[in-house]
């Protein structure tokens, strides 16, 4: 679980636009490069090479 303060100060690594918090799916997500962000033991993995791209149906 994200601690959601975190949304206020956090963005995506690579646009440093902001990031949602998809909480079914335990993930930030990234809706200008299209990619989700695994969030870990309450930690988010903000890397590029630890994000998923988002399919057509997430967009």
């Amino acid at each position: 679980m994200l601690d959601i303060k975190l949304l206020d100060i956090i963005a995506c690594p690579i646009c440093k636009g902001k990031l949602a918090y998809n909480k079914a799916d335990n993930e930030l997500i990234c809706k200008f490069d299209h990619l989700a962000y695994p969030v870990r033991d309450g930690i988010p993995a903000l890397l590029q090479v630890e994000a998923r791209k988002l399919s057509a149906d997430e967009r």
